[in-house]
Parts: C-alpha cells; structure tokens; sequence
C-alpha cells in the first residue's frame, strides 16, 4: 500500500449558519478583520449578514471588495498595503475562486520580507503571516485544503503555483447557505469543472485508497448534479454542491489534480473566460487520456455516471465515461469547444507551456509535455 502523510490546516467548521462562528473565530485574533470579498455578494445581503455577525462579536472591519474576474497576484499587493497600513490582524476571505486566492496571498504579504515577484517565482514564503479565515461561497476549490494554490502573475498573465506556510489558515467555514446564486448553463459547468478535478485525483499517480473513497463519493454527487439538471429531477443541489466541493478538495488535498485543471486555470489567467467554462469544453479530451493511462479507474468512474457497465470489458467500460460526458454536455448545452470564447489558437501555445510548469501536473498517471497539453488545447479548440 502506498504511504500516506498528509496534515489539514485549518479548523474546518461545515453546516448550515456556521458563518455565523465567523466572529469568535476573528476576536480570537486579534478582533481587527480585513474582509477580502466581492460585490456580487452585496446583493444577497451575504455581507451586510457577515457584517454584522462581527460586529456583534466587537470585531473592528475593513471591507475590501475590489476583486475583478481577472485578479492577479497585483490584487493582492494592494489588499495587504492596506491591511499593513490598518494594522488588522486576521484576513478574511468571503467569496469564490479569485477571492480565496486573493485573501491567502494577501495574508502572506501583509508582514512578509518576502516580494510577491519572488513568491511567484518559487522562493519558499516566511513565517511571518496573518491569520487567515476561508469563508468560500463556491463548493469546487481543489486547493482549499492544499498547501499550494494557483496564482496569476501580474507580468505576464501566467500561472504559478505559491507554496503557502503552514498554519496560515486558522479556520474553513463551509456554509451551504453562501452558495453563489448561478444560471442553470453556469451552474452545471461547475458540475463539470468539479468533476475534472476529482477523476484527475481519482487517476493521479499519487491516489490511494482514502483519497479514492473520497474521490468515488464525489464523482456520483456530481453525476446526480448533472442528471438533475438534464432530467429536471428533484435533488439538494446546494446541498449536493457542497458536500461534492467538500470531498473533491479533500481528495486533492491528499492527491493531486491534472492538466485538465491546470490548463482551465491557465486560460482563465489569460482571457476573460470563466474556469469552469474552460474546465467543461477541455474534459472529453482529458478522459479520453485517462483511458490509457487508467482503464481500470475509467471503468470504474463509468459505473458511478451510471452506465451499463457489468459484462463489459474494462476498455469499454471506460469509454463509456467519455461518451456519458460528452452525452451530458450535449443535452446540457454547455460550451464544447474553446474556440466558442472567441479565443485565437495561436495564443494557446503559452497557456500549455504555463499550466505544464504547475508542480501538480507531474503527478498525471501519463507523463505531460508542453506540446501534450497543448495538443488537447488544439483537440478542444
């Protein structure tokens, strides 16, 4: 069996109203919050609610809500001046994918001797650190748990991998009633995207058997998420999100994801596309890799889609999760092919060379070249 060592950092506090642990959680530190977070959220009331819990718990609040779609790591730069100069003692992070990021660089810089071109370079980070509290209002961050995240470098809209120190995030409050409001075409590419990130664990070469049970209830929550939608069928879908979130980023916490991922977060670095958009129209072509790599894994992910998979043979079983795929995404309607973001294929050749150099990606069960990943670019295209 292979070994398994891994350590979560944060507290994790899941349910429904748990934000509401926010403030003793924020006056145990220091009770001078700087909240990371998006505007989008002012129109649910979500953080005049969060506001208000700490206000209750007599913690001081700075809001920062300048977070655009496309942030990079120069978002942060700006958050953690700001933090310095009021001298908060927790940061905050209340919103999705870029805020999360965001708020956990933010929360290395605030006091860092380290510059952010050095992080972003590689460089390990100091110890000298805020506390950082992860409030996500989206259930499909394969880093939420990991010591590493994906940032945008601001120099040329590439992708790095940051190694975070470890600690920094003292608590992870996962909420279901924060979920993002989303169109139903939106929403099920989440499905997808979340998807991705759990059969590239599923099939990484450091999966094990915890990280495989994980990954095994994820997949058949987000396949029910996907036939909710196709057939209209009753199902928690907040709820379901959630608790697939939840297990995908415990899963890629003790494995790894892949290209698929890598190469949706490097477009939506470079161009205004949304990351699960780029995640969906790239994942046949993903699976369709995993195939020979992983057949028996393949087979298996075929049966939680639920497809007929007794009395085939392992090869057909497992082509039998690409066409169940490919089936949900054609009745869903979702984006198939990249060139539907109005992308130019020849800019396409940095996006392979950035997303191949993620540290993550040489845990793929076949090995990745730049000129792979970026001829499933081309196949997605």
């Amino acid at each position: 069996m292979t070994d398994i060592s891994f350590k979560l950092d944060p507290e994790i506090i899941i349910g429904t109203d748990t934000i509401n642990r926010a403030g003793a959680i924020c006056a145990a530190n220091g009770g001078k919050a700087f909240i990371l977070t998006e505007q989008v959220l002012y129109e649910n009331k979500f953080i005049d609610r969060l506001l208000s819990i700490l206000e209750n718990a007599h913690v001081e609040t700075l809001v920062f809500d300048d977070i655009p779609a496309q942030a990079t790591a120069a978002v942060a730069e700006t958050a953690a001046d700001l933090a310095r100069g009021a001298r908060c003692s927790i940061i905050v992070g209340f919103g999705g994918l870029k805020t999360q990021t965001t708020a956990r660089l933010c929360a290395m810089l605030v006091n860092s001797s380290v510059p952010v071109f050095d992080l972003l370079d590689g460089k390990n980070p100091d110890r000298t650190f805020l506390p950082y509290l992860a409030i996500p209002t989206t259930g499909r961050d394969p880093f939420l748990f990991s010591d590493s995240f994906i940032a945008v470098d601001h120099r040329d809209r590439s992708v790095k991998l940051i190694k975070t120190p470890r600690g920094i995030c003292t608590a992870t409050i996962i909420d279901g009633g924060l979920s993002e409001s989303l169109s139903e075409k939106f929403a099920s590419t989440t499905a997808f995207d979340g998807f991705c990130a759990c059969v590239e664990g599923y099939c990484s070469t450091r999966a094990h058997f915890l990280s495989d049970a994980l990954f095994e209830h994820s997949i058949s929550l987000y396949a029910a998420i996907m036939d909710s939608y196709m057939e209209n069928r009753i199902f928690d879908l907040v709820g379901g999100s959630t608790n697939a979130g939840l297990l995908m980023a415990l899963g890629c916490a003790t494995s790894a994801p892949g290209i698929g991922t890598a190469l949706a977060y490097a477009l939506n670095g470079r161009f205004p596309v949304a990351k699960s958009w780029c995640s969906t129209a790239i994942l046949p072509y993903v699976l369709e890799r995993m195939i020979t790599a992983r057949p028996e894994k393949m087979a298996k992910v075929a049966g939680l889609l639920g497809e007929p998979v007794e009395g085939a043979s392992v090869t057909d079983a497992a082509n039998m999760a690409v066409e169940s795929i490919r089936r949900r995404m054609g009745l869903l309607k979702v984006p198939a092919r990249l060139k539907e973001f109005d992308l130019s294929l020849d800019k396409l050749v940095t996006v392979a060379e950035s997303a191949r150099d993620l540290e993550f990606v040489s845990y793929s069960p076949k090995t990745i070249s730049a000129e792979d990943a970026y001829d499933i670019l081309k196949q997605a295209f």
